[in-house]
Parts: C-alpha cells; sequence; structure tokens
C-alpha cells in the first residue's frame, strides 16, 4: 500500500525548500540529516516547525526537506513555507470558510504568503547597495 505523499515548495530569499511530508511520527529529515543535525540553532528548528505546532500536527507527518541556497535563516523560512503549502495540500478537501480550517489558522499568523525580501544589488560607484565610500572633505 503506498502512503499518500503531500508536497509543498518554499522560497525566501535565495533559499528553495522542496517539501514531502508523509503520514508518519514527526521526524524532519534535512538533506538527508536529522533537523537537529542540519539546523545550527535550535531557534531555527523551531522556527521551521511553527505551521505544525499552530496545528497541532508535529508527531503526525513525516517530514522530508531537499532545500539548497542561501544560509541558515534563508532556508528556515523556505522550509517553513514549505511545509505550510504541504499542510494546505492536506487539508485541501475540508471547507475553508470554517474557523478550524489550516487556511485560516496559518493565515492568520501570516505564514501562507512568501516573504518577498532579498538582497537588493550593488550599485556602480557604491561598496554596497547603498554604502557610499567615506567622504573626505580634504
Amino acid at each position: 500500500m503506498d502512503k499518500k505523499v503531500f508536497t509543498g515548495t518554499g522560497r525566501r530569499k535565495s533559499s528553495v525548500a522542496q517539501v514531502r511530508m508523509t503520514p508518519g511520527t514527526g521526524k524532519i529529515t534535512i538533506n538527508g540529516k536529522d533537523v537537529n543535525e542540519y539546523m545550527p540553532f535550535e531557534t531555527l528548528v523551531m522556527d521551521l516547525k511553527q505551521p505544525l505546532v499552530e496545528t497541532n500536527n508535529e508527531t503526525t507527518f513525516d517530514i522530508t526537506v531537499n532545500v539548497k541556497g542561501g544560509g541558515f535563516s534563508g532556508q528556515t523560512g523556505a522550509i517553513r513555507l514549505g511545509i505550510t503549502r504541504a499542510l494546505l495540500e492536506f487539508d485541501a478537501d475540508t471547507d475553508q470558510t470554517r474557523e478550524d480550517s489550516y487556511r485560516k489558522i496559518l493565515k492568520s499568523k501570516g505564514f501562507v504568503k512568501r516573504d518577498p525580501r532579498v538582497k537588493e544589488r550593488k550599485k556602480y560607484g557604491l561598496k554596497k547597495a547603498r554604502r557610499a565610500p567615506q567622504f573626505s572633505k580634504r
């Protein structure tokens, strides 16, 4: 018997995460490693688990993530969006107007929208995007 797989793609800064969610015990694997082994800080682990905590699904699904690009913070945001989208796919057949629908819960917390902030490009004549060279009067 084949288990049902729910997928979601998340992006943040320059990171892209492909999330596969299957019914299980709550094990999260990122790029073949355990989540606590892959992420250097506990706050990042808590951040990416937020959609699961809000919908009471911490021990309901096994999650496999393939993430590339960016740093740990961007990857965490991408994984969180991917998990949110997979949860919305799981909950797609329920009535979305109900107060306990995953979409209402996750949207009120701000997890459904992609964070559009990315690094601004460097401009010529400047050291960084906005940092000008030091001014010397003499």
